[in-house]
């Protein structure tokens, strides 16, 4: 199977970028409602929908949710190229149609992901309010499960630009996790079948980025959703879409999504999984914070009349202004900065720092600077 070729037959075209809301999926939603797979399931703080897809007729029930965090959207985006490819009446479809039951809820979080934020509208993060269940999404997402009873749930996150596969100076553009189900953080079966499938999906994710993929911390919180679920006896397994270099939109990390579910659902249904492969999982590199998106390098800065090198570090902030997610720069740290990463680098040689408030950078300042006089930075890079 050519995942590419799938990837770029069933891309759902509609949607791209970072700011994805129930205005944006409802269209599809329209489109694919072909015999009622589409319901209401309930309400969000505000009073949004929460909707449900439901397809397939098999025996292995397979629950997906994505923008539990409203602004975590890559996920979602994959999660409709999937779909398309359920509807798109192919031999494969239909022997994924035969062997699962997809149920799938898209925006968890529809006031979040207006709002372009994490939380919920009562700025409640849900991913902590498994146990309590204080929030109305948070309740649908537990009836469905009691309901729906899966066999496997697929937990879809976005994590930020920070993270590296380990030390390796590589981003970890897609990373994973199988929740621990207790303290001790021990494997029993279910949580064994979670890893055996998430070392199927490394193994073909390390043809296409090698060296790119994550493990998330496996430290047990029983008020995150997916370590209730596999307390409750259910495997899960997180999915965390990252970086990919120059992809701040995540279009090229939402393909490497879809290859994932992709893989996942056709290893599921040719029982292609070994029975233990937990050394395989444990070799994953550990998703770590070593990135910055801007790391400059050799910089003079005068201080206090005292004439330094140095470097620093620069972050985007995703800023929802008119509808659409702007990404401003702006310095977060001083010094030297061992072990640590730039997406972008610039070696300024010992070049002087200059800005229109002072010969040194400041952390929150936008990143709009000088270098020499001469060469001009704005929004973290150089002019052209």
């Amino acid at each position: 199977m050519n995942l590419e070729e799938l990837f770029n037959q069933n891309k759902e075209e509609s949607i791209e970028g970072r700011y994805l809301t129930l205005e944006h999926i409802q269209p599809i939603l329209e489109r694919i409602n072909t015999n009622n797979q589409v319901k209401i399931i309930g309400e969000s703080v505000l009073g949004k929908p929460i909707y449900s897809y439901e397809i397939g007729s098999g025996k292995t029930r397979i629950y997906l949710w994505s923008q539990m965090h409203g602004n975590e959207s890559t996920t979602t985006k994959a999660l409709f190229d999937f779909i398309n490819v359920l509807n798109n009446s192919s031999a494969f479809a239909e022997k994924m149609l035969s062997a699962f039951t997809f149920y799938c809820i898209p925006i968890l979080n529809p006031d979040g992901a207006a709002l372009y934020t994490r939380a919920n509208a009562n700025e409640i993060d849900l991913n902590r309010d498994s146990q309590n269940l204080t929030q109305p999404e948070s309740r649908v997402l537990r009836e469905v499960f009691e309901a729906f009873k899966p066999h496997f749930c697929f937990n879809l996150h976005d994590q930020r630009t920070i993270f590296g596969a380990g030390e390796t100076g590589k981003p970890a553009t897609v990373s994973f996790l199988a929740p621990s189900y207790n303290e001790e953080r021990e494997i029993n079966d279910n949580r064994l079948k979670a890893i055996n499938l998430i070392a199927a999906i490394n193994d073909e994710l390390q043809r296409h980025i090698p060296g790119q993929v994550g493990r998330f911390d496996d430290s047990f919180n029983i008020n995150c959703i997916g370590d209730t679920f596999q307390y409750l006896g259910v495997p899960t397994i997180l999915f965390e879409a990252g970086h990919f270099q120059n992809d701040y939109k995540r279009e090229v990390t939402r393909k490497y999504i879809f290859f994932s579910l992709i893989t996942s659902f056709k290893a599921l249904s040719e029982n292609d999984i070994a029975d233990n492969r937990i050394n395989d999982y444990l070799n994953i590199s550990q998703n770590k914070v070593v990135f910055y998106d801007f790391m400059y390098k050799n910089i003079k800065i005068n201080y206090d009349g005292i004439e330094i090198i140095t470097n620093f570090v620069a972050q985007y902030k995703e800023e929802l202004i008119d509808s659409k997610i702007q990404f401003n720069a702006y310095i977060v740290e001083v010094g030297e900065l061992e072990n640590y990463f730039g997406h972008y680098v610039y070696d300024a040689k010992g070049a002087a720092y200059s800005d229109d408030f002072a010969n040194f950078p400041k952390t929150n300042q936008k990143a709009n600077f000088y270098l020499n006089k001469n060469v001009k930075f704005v929004n973290g890079l150089i002019e052209s």
